[in-house]
């Protein structure tokens, strides 16, 4: 099924000209909160497309993508294809091309060509003339999306014309948070998305759901599984298991009934019932450490609920990460997991760095510095390759072990993480 998409922007500004930062307002904060709050995507636009002498913020979108965990796009300051790849690989998934579409149309199929109709878009001026024509020759340069900037209102039809004429999707924004408005436009253009680019908050499951209720199609938690054929306790009541959806850890267990279940499908946020106070509370309610909802899974017996989900804060009223930290019987065994073990020795090589400690050879290659650390990197490499020539597997196996290690010194040196390894792998995947 085909989704409207709900886009809300991260760096917001008002008529007075405030920038985000004298604001108060933190682009990563709001990026993470936004993903976690129901946003399908979220968007950095930088308005300064027709400064010449400003460049793109690569650090911000970086610090922006690491933190959100939607999709992120964007707009703004793209005067060639550097601009675009520093952007992409940055880890923006979209990137919409302003005034060098309009200086060069074919800077477009260029884009287009180089890194896929996907991650290219055109922001186009509802106040500019021939939009209808200029959409249609960008959607026939390979652009995979039109962002119509401006306000809709009242520009209605020729929306809905452009939309109907190019056949790629089409995104509006709305500055107000005023949700019975954009149901009115979104109906009025049958866009593909709205991006919310106004400064206050908003709630996005709320806004979903009055869109939902409106007849619009949007990406919000359906069960597939009626409450009705969950199996219960004699009280009337299921167990949730809830389980990290990123580390896997097991947080927390508690219950539910039809109505915290369904309220947790409503608004996104993990909600109980509580045996002791006889009614629903909602994680976070009082200490501010909401779980929001990733996943839900029922078991083969659907009498127990496996709920993945992003945790604020610890999950346990003690103050401890998880409800489950006491050890009652155990036995020796190997639990050995290659993530957590990438992860631990790239921390105990950020360790020597931040506290260097005598006789380290980490530290030897940090205080060498980067020519070093790439001549032990080419070293490594040449040695798998010498390795990859002899049977015996066990010298490929510590050649590779050297590669690895040398590769994470590397990685700490230029501010690279396990996270953005996987992020690129996964995009790629």
């Amino acid at each position: 099924m085909s989704y409207i998409k709900l886009i809300t922007k991260v760096n917001v500004s008002e008529n007075i000209g405030l920038i985000a930062s004298e604001l108060g307002i933190d682009y990563c904060v709001r990026a993470y909160a936004y993903s976690n709050e129901g946003a399908d995507e979220v968007a950095f636009m930088d308005m300064k497309d027709f400064e010449d002498d400003k460049e793109v913020d690569i650090e911000k979108i970086k610090s922006i993508a690491k933190k959100s965990e939607v999709p992120l796009v964007v707009y703004g300051g793209i005067k060639r294809m550097e601009d675009v790849k520093k952007m992409l690989y940055a880890g923006a998934e979209f990137v919409y091309i302003g005034q060098a579409a309009k200086d060069d149309i074919k800077f477009v199929k260029e884009m287009s060509d180089k890194f896929g109709r996907e991650k290219i878009g055109v922001a186009i001026s509802l106040t500019d003339s021939n939009i209808k024509e200029f959409a249609l020759e960008c959607k026939k340069m390979g652009a995979g999306g039109i962002w119509f900037t401006g306000d809709p209102a009242g520009n209605e039809r020729i929306i809905k014309d452009i939309k109907n004429a190019v056949g790629i999707p089409v995104m509006i924004n709305i500055n107000e948070n005023d949700v019975e408005k954009a149901i009115e436009l979104q109906k009025a253009t049958e866009t593909d998305a709205i991006l919310y680019t106004g400064s206050d908050r908003i709630n996005c499951m709320e806004w979903k759901y009055a869109m939902k209720q409106a007849g619009i199609p949007v990406n919000t938690f359906e069960s597939a599984v009626p409450f009705s054929e969950f199996k219960l306790n004699a009280d009337g009541l299921i167990p949730c298991i809830v389980q990290d959806f990123k580390t896997n850890e097991v947080l927390m267990m508690a219950y539910m009934n039809e109505e915290s279940y369904n309220k947790t499908l409503e608004t996104g946020r993990m909600t109980y019932f509580s045996r002791s106070r006889n009614k629903l509370w909602v994680k976070g309610e009082e200490s501010t450490h909401f779980q929001f909802v990733k996943e839900l899974i029922i078991d083969c017996d659907k009498d127990t609920i496996l709920a993945k989900v992003s945790q604020i804060g610890v999950a346990c009223h003690t103050g401890n990460p998880t409800c489950f930290f006491t050890p009652l019987a155990s036995k020796e065994y190997n639990n050995t997991n290659p993530l957590t073990v990438f992860n631990d020795v790239y921390n105990t090589i950020v360790d020597r760095k931040k506290h260097p400690k005598e006789g380290s050879y980490t530290n030897y290659l940090f205080d060498k510095g980067i020519d070093k650390i790439l001549k032990k990197v080419g070293e490594e490499c040449t040695e798998i390759v010498i390795a990859a020539k002899n049977p015996d597997p066990e010298e490929i196996k510590y050649e590779i072990s050297d590669f690895l290690y040398h590769c994470m010194v590397l990685m700490v040196e230029r501010g690279v993480t396990w996270d953005d390894i996987m992020k690129e792998l996964d995009n790629r995947h």
